[in-house]
């Protein structure tokens, strides 16, 4: 394929702190196959919503790859439970910038997330161009394993899913899980729906110069027990197992607590926002705020130091489309400890480049992390383990495939240009 495409993601900005509110690791993934797809030799145009005036009408992030931005609402930040009002202005304003460029200036759409395919379709009937979607998280399978006291994603998201998956020329799903996930839940058809795993930027997270180089750099004890959480704060993605798995350690190991550190690296989120805030007092009232250390997202060039820095990076998400936090981790040496569920077994391989908890017992969790910091010789197997999984997921590997799916479906006839000419 050459040409141009359209992206959507419009509940966030791929030019946000990725930690933080909305941004995680669909960001990443927007911007990473972005890139290797346009060295490919095909554009591709990022429209979100504008949040702000301070940007230009374009910001370029890369040799073709352009950030565009829709008026809807106000300029500045909505809750994703607001912006599915903005469909119909985000529609207007796309078809207003549309009808400014050359006739035929993009090939198709491809959306990711709920709300901005529900952009893609309106746009893909307005404008006449095939739709590609990804869904990255989903309503059905997210409702199905709630944390303790999380709200279930309403049914308009689900209602809002199912139109997609009917509307869409094809769908992109991260793992095979997630795929039989989208025919099952969603009743998708299973010739529309492709697999295309998400990769790692082996360039950037590498072992480097070692932990101990990067513990120097970041001024972490040398002898430290460290495990990190990397990601936006919320209680689906299970920081509060790692609070409360440490307190059980404390009390069961008490001599390990004077080199113990867990380290909470993000940013609040969503309905989470207060998130934080509780899990400094959690860690208070269980006695282990001395090492439980709460720290701020950093610079995306930054973080393979503080994933070389650990002993072992944890993922207890009670669902989680694929995990690039476990794949950036493994790809700099550091084994992960995840939840089995969702993308993250397809992400960490366990006892390979980590170990897989069934569940979210904090006692299960403390049982698994204690045993692997207490068995040094055993991670250094995990860290081999870790670099060479890792190693199968590169960001090229997923430009391809995904320019194999738009290659499949412009060689179908489009259903909404039929209905146009007819």
């Amino acid at each position: 394929m050459k040409g141009r495409i359209a992206t959507f993601m419009v509940h966030t900005s791929p030019l946000e702190q990725a930690g933080t509110g909305d941004a995680g690791g669909m960001n990443v993934y927007v911007v990473e196959s972005a890139q290797k797809i346009a060295a490919h030799g095909v554009e591709v145009d990022i429209y979100t919503r504008r949040t702000s005036d301070d940007f230009p009408e374009v910001v370029n992030i890369s040799d073709g790859v352009n950030v565009r931005f829709l008026e809807a609402g106000p300029h500045a930040p909505l809750t994703k439970e607001e912006l599915p009002t903005q469909v119909s202005a985000l529609t207007h304003d796309f078809m207003r910038q549309i009808r400014a460029l050359p006739d035929n200036y993009y090939k198709l759409i491809h959306s990711h997330y709920w709300i901005s395919g529900q952009l893609g379709w309106n746009v893909r009937d307005a404008a006449h161009l095939p739709l590609v979607h990804t869904m990255h998280t989903m309503a059905l399978v997210k409702n199905q394993a709630l944390a303790e006291g999380e709200s279930p994603e309403p049914n308009v998201r689900a209602y809002g899913e199912e139109q997609i998956v009917r509307n869409a020329d094809a769908l992109v799903a991260n793992t095979d899980a997630e795929a039989a996930q989208l025919v099952s839940l969603y009743s998708a058809c299973p010739d529309k729906v492709f697999t295309v795993a998400p990769g790692v930027d082996l360039q950037r997270f590498t072992p480097g110069s070692g932990q101990a180089m990067a513990r120097k750099k970041l001024k972490i004890a040398a002898d430290a027990l460290m495990f990190t959480f990397v990601g936006r704060i919320q209680p689906h993605k299970g920081p509060e197992v790692l609070v409360r798995a440490i307190a059980e350690m404390v009390v069961h190991s008490p001599h390990l607590r004077s080199k113990l550190a867990l380290v909470i690296m993000g940013g609040a989120s969503g309905t989470g926002s207060h998130e934080p805030e509780r899990l400094q007092a959690l860690s208070k009232f269980l006695g282990v705020e001395d090492i439980v250390h709460f720290v701020a997202p950093c610079k995306r060039e930054d973080l393979p130091d503080w994933y070389r820095a650990s002993d072992l990076v944890c993922v207890p998400s009670y669902t989680e489309s694929f995990g690039l936090v476990a794949l950036e981790a493994q790809a700099c040496g550091t084994p992960v400890v995840a939840t089995a569920v969702g993308g993250l077994r397809t992400a960490v391989s366990d006892g390979i480049s980590g170990a897989l908890v069934d569940g979210h017992d904090p006692r299960a969790w403390s049982s698994v992390i204690a045993r692997l910091l207490m068995e040094p010789a055993h991670r250094i197997g995990l860290s081999v383990g870790a670099l060479e999984h890792a190693s199968h997921f590169g960001w090229e590997a997923t430009a391809r495939k995904t320019l194999d799916v738009y290659d499949w479906v412009l060689s179908k006839p489009h259903e909404a240009t039929l209905k146009a000419v007819q």
